[in-house]
């Protein structure tokens, strides 16, 4: 499986855009890591990561903050290995209950569990294993604002992640929003 990655660094002169290999990244820790290496002082690191045109993310890393993920398809990208370490890191992130809403939080069961009934009544004829439907959602995960104050809000994201858009093309959109469209195409 083919994919591209870039590395844009915030400086004071913009985005400083550079390819990156992915070879040695197995963990979210060895992502930031890597990202981090790039970073002037404290600034802003963003990866974007493409997959033969099948998913795109975006990590955005602030200082030692801890990085911020958008997926654009859970599922695509969970069946790849630089994939899955980013969707297994949301799955897991979204699983943490707030506990300062207890009502909320027993609402939500229940909607998840009538959802369930439903879905399981809907297909008790498919011929996938056990336990395997549902644990990874189908279509964007993750962070949708994480661009937010770069001028591309949650819904030009999410429209970008939508059915019919590149994820070559979502990237190069996104870039051009961040003023580094041609600079990250010369690096493609």
């Amino acid at each position: 499986m083919a994919y591209f990655a870039a590395v844009l660094a915030r400086t004071g002169a913009g985005w400083d855009v550079s390819e990156t290999e992915l070879d040695d990244v197995e963990t979210l820790a060895d992502l930031t890591d890597l990202a981090r290496e790039t970073a002037e002082d404290d600034d802003t690191v963003l990866v974007f990561i493409e997959q033969e045109d099948a998913w795109f993310a975006v990590l955005r890393i602030d200082g030692e903050d801890d990085p911020r993920i958008f997926v654009s398809d859970a599922a695509a990208a969970a069946r790849s290995s630089y994939g899955s370490v980013l969707t297994d890191e949301l799955i897991e992130q979204d699983g943490e209950a707030d506990f300062d809403d207890l009502d909320g939080l027993v609402a939500e069961l229940d909607e998840d569990a009538e959802a369930s009934a439903e879905a399981d009544d809907a297909d008790e004829d498919d011929d996938e294993p056990a336990g395997g439907r549902g644990a990874t959602p189908i279509g964007p995960i993750g962070d949708s604002e994480l661009l937010s104050e770069f001028g591309m809000g949650a819904s030009a994201l999410l429209e970008l992640a939508g059915e019919g858009a590149a994820p070559g093309d979502a990237l190069g959109e996104i870039a051009e929003a961040l003023g580094c469209g041609e600079v990250l195409e010369a690096v493609r």
